[in-house]
């Protein structure tokens, strides 16, 4: 990408541009597992021209039932820990990697609100699962701030700035 082209782009599109060149050069192909971002990361993803050469599939399981159904999340584990844990966000991002020819997944789920928080589990709480093929999935769990667009938008800055850190870094 020229400089210019990158000077033009900021934010969410900058970390694509980034992730995708990242990707190509290293000949990789990822997929995406949203619930709470409701597959904005793959629209941001796919916004991209020449995507297709890096980014193979999303699903967005936004129910515990298509978690299940999916990507292979077991209910024992959702029912154990609740769709907005760590454990099931690893989980996730197992499912991608299994279901998918993907080299590296990524997972998010959580509470974007306005409602459907509790003091356990409150409103901006988003848990995120990360793996490559050839490693173990790394979770983490980010408290973000703001109405439900910010909390979303955050998650989607935060999922894809730690996958080029931590991955492609």
């Amino acid at each position: 990408m020229t400089e210019l082209r990158k000077a033009d782009v900021t934010g969410l599109s900058a970390l694509v541009y980034d992730l995708g060149e990242r990707m190509t050069a290293r000949g990789l192909v990822m997929a995406t597992v949203e619930s709470c971002t409701g597959g904005g990361i793959a629209q941001a993803l796919t916004d991209v021209p020449g995507s297709s050469a890096w980014f193979e599939c999303g699903w967005v399981t936004y129910s515990n039932a298509a978690k299940t159904r999916l990507v292979g999340v077991d209910p024992a584990s959702l029912e154990a820990h609740g769709a907005v844990s760590e454990e099931v966000a690893a989980a996730m991002a197992t499912g991608g990697l299994t279901h998918s020819g993907a080299d590296l997944s990524l997972s998010v789920t959580g509470v974007a609100g306005p409602g459907g928080g509790s003091p356990d589990k409150p409103v901006g709480m988003v848990c995120f699962g990360w793996q490559a093929r050839d490693g173990a999935v790394r979770t983490e769990t980010r408290h973000f701030d703001g109405e439900r667009h910010e909390v979303r938008r955050q998650a989607m800055l935060h999922a894809l700035a730690s996958l080029l850190e931590h991955e492609l870094g």
